[in-house]
Formats: structure tokens, C-alpha cells, sequence
């Protein structure tokens, strides 16, 4: 009976887009500019926000978490990939990389219960409007922006905890873009399976809740934007949804295709494409949503320029 290699790998290499074959400087800064600009104009919202005073309302309160949660995002991968993509390759020690894995868990899914609660906000502003401050007074929109945090953080220890006992025996090469499940799993020499079932069982209903509690409140909203007699009242119910409905298709669009079509991680490349769609253009997407079709924040940025 052969005796299986039983040496502990201690380094992990990611290998990112492997080699781009001279592209590489071209990509790094295509990739740096847009890491500085997302990081940039989600700051650049965050304070709009803070010194605007027409934009302290719940609404803003909640788009600033949003861009806080996609500077984390972006900051926790992308710095990494251009690291990788500059080198061909990029070293992590096996705690960075379960660290990294960690943090884009917390992030992810902090992102899906913020979502949700940016959609209970607008229908509370359309469908009781009259209540709307009443109900969205200070201490619920404090709260309701700490808890996806702490869910977030909190939740996905269920999944860390196990993985950080994974094994590591033999290969330490990662073909993927950051640490992620998949890759960890298949890079293991322990048994993965339980760990792989309790890691479904928690984190899908943390996915699908939060969409289908999305779902549902645009139902009711939208119901309530076709009995608005006017159609200037109509336009005006709709484009106060229509930013944060654009943000919500990137990213569960994104998150659906990677997670929850199987054939999807079989396909290397593809998996790899739509992972960066997800980490770096999906935190893109919300400065460029909110500063192109939000008429408060251009109000204010406009405000600011001309001080």
C-alpha cells in the first residue's frame, strides 16, 4: 500500500490570468485605474453624502454603507490581481489566503442584506410615504445598517471555521483570481464533502432571502408607481428606484451565474471573467450608477466644484 505524501504546504500561489502573453503592463493599468477610480468616487459619494446637507436621508445614509462595503470588496482582491497580474504569479501564506476568502464572504454577503434593506427603504418612501419618516426614524436606520455587518461577519464564520482546518498536502497552486471555496476545496487533501454541504445550507438562503425580500417589495412598489395618476409622479417614483434596480441586476446577476449554474465552475476562463465582473466592475458600477443618473448627488458634487 503506497503512503500518501503527508508534507504540509504552508505557501499558496494564486496565478491569477496566468500569462498574458505582453499584455500584462497594458492590463495592470487598466486594472490600477479602475481600482483608483472605483475607490475614489465611492469615497467621493460617502462624503457628498457626510457635508450635503439636502442628502441626509435615509436613502443616502444607506448608499454610503453600500460604497463603504464595495471599497472593502475592491480593496480585499484587487490589489492582490495586480500583484499577480505584474508577477505571473503572487505568494499567499495559507492564512492570508482563508483571510482573504473570509473577508470576501463577509463582504458579499453584507452587500446582499444592504441591498435588501435599500429596497425596504424606497418602499416604505412609496408605499407609505406619509409614514415614511415615522417608520425610518434614526434608531431603525442605524440599526438596519449595522445588522448586515454583523450578519455578514458573523454569519460566514459557519463556513470559515471549517475551511481553516482544510489540509494541504501536495499542489499549492490556486488557477484562480483570489482565494475562493472552489479552489480551496480542490486544492485539499482532507475530506470536503460535509464541509461543502454545510457550506450550501447556510449561505443559500443568505443569497436567495435577501433577492427574493428584493423581489417582492419592487412587486409592491411598482404596483404602487402604475396608480399614480400623473405621469410625471410615475417618473419620479421610478428613477428613485431605477439606481439602486441597475445595482441590484450587476450584482445578483453576477453572483447567480457564478454560484448557482453549476457548469459555470467547470469553465476556468469563464469562471475567472465572471469573478472579476463580480469583484471589481460590480463596485464600479455603483459610483458610476449613482453620479450619471442621480440628480441630488450631481446637485451637490456641482455644489462642491464650484465652492
Amino acid at each position: 500500500m503506497s503512503v500518501r505524501n503527508e508534507s504540509r504546504v504552508t505557501e499558496i500561489i494564486l496565478l491569477g490570468f496566468g500569462n498574458l502573453y505582453g499584455f500584462k503592463i497594458l492590463i495592470f493599468i487598466i486594472f490600477l485605474n479602475i481600482f483608483l477610480f472605483t475607490v475614489t468616487g465611492n469615497l467621493l459619494i460617502i462624503v457628498l453624502v457626510s457635508i450635503s446637507r439636502h442628502l441626509h436621508s435615509p436613502m443616502y445614509f444607506f448608499l454610503c454603507h453600500l460604497s463603504l462595503s464595495d471599497i472593502v470588496l475592491i480593496t480585499n482582491t484587487l490589489p492582490i490581481l495586480l500583484d499577480t497580474i505584474l508577477h505571473g504569479g503572487k505568494g499567499m501564506t495559507i492564512l492570508g489566503c482563508i483571510t482573504q476568502f473570509y473577508f470576501f464572504c463577509g463582504i458579499t454577503l453584507t452587500e446582499c442584506f444592504l441591498l435588501a434593506v435599500m429596497s425596504y427603504d424606497r418602499y416604505l418612501a412609496i408605499c407609505v410615504p406619509l409614514r415614511y419618516v415615522t417608520i425610518m426614524d434614526f434608531t431603525l436606520r442605524t440599526c438596519l445598517s449595522v445588522l448586515p455587518w454583523m450578519l455578514g461577519f458573523t454569519s460566514n464564520l459557519l463556513g470559515i471555521i471549517p475551511v481553516s482546518n482544510f489540509q494541504f498536502c501536495d499542489g499549492n497552486i490556486i488557477d484562480h483570481i483570489y482565494c475562493d471555496f472552489s479552489p480551496l476545496q480542490k486544492l485539499s487533501c482532507s475530506d470536503t464533502s460535509q464541509v461543502e454541504f454545510i457550506a450550501f445550507l447556510f449561505s443559500t438562503p443568505f443569497f436567495i432571502c435577501p433577492c427574493g425580500f428584493i423581489t417582492v417589495t419592487y412587486i409592491h412598489i411598482f404596483l404602487m408607481i402604475l396608480r399614480i395618476p400623473s405621469t410625471t409622479g410615475r417618473q419620479k417614483a421610478f428613477s428613485t428606484c431605477s439606481s439602486h434596480l441597475l445595482v441590484v441586476g450587476a450584482f445578483y446577476g453576477t453572483l447567480i451565474i457564478k454560484y448557482m449554474i453549476p457548469s459555470i465552475g467547470h469553465l476556468l476562463l469563464l469562471n475567472k471573467i465572471i469573478s472579476l465582473l463580480h469583484t471589481v466592475f460590480t463596485p464600479l458600477f455603483n459610483p458610476l450608477v449613482y453620479s450619471l443618473r442621480n440628480q441630488d448627488i450631481r446637485l451637490a458634487l456641482r455644489k462642491i466644484s464650484e465652492r
